[in-house]
């Protein structure tokens, strides 16, 4: 369930509410009780989870995986990784 910031136009209270997308918008300030609450805009977040999120994991026949001197972006040889 997302976060939504509201803040209240008659006492200035801001506070975040874990609602359902399709709740509807809440209108009473938990602090002064007035019917002044507004949603405000603010940045969504999600977090990516599961697998599928490297280059490795998707599935298809034209791209191979990645070198092993590539992957940790030294590609000189002279590093331990690259032996």
């Amino acid at each position: 369930m997302p976060f939504y910031d509201y803040r209240c136009g008659g006492c200035g209270h801001q506070f975040e509410a874990m609602q359902k997308i399709s709740a509807q918008p809440l209108a009473e300030c938990p602090k002064c009780g007035e019917p002044e609450l507004v949603k405000q805009i603010s940045a969504g977040g999600f977090r990516l989870k599961g697998s599928g999120w490297y280059e490795t994991d998707f599935k298809g026949g034209s791209k191979k995986k990645s070198d092993s001197s590539e992957s940790h972006g030294c590609g000189s040889g002279g590093c331990s990784s690259c032996s």
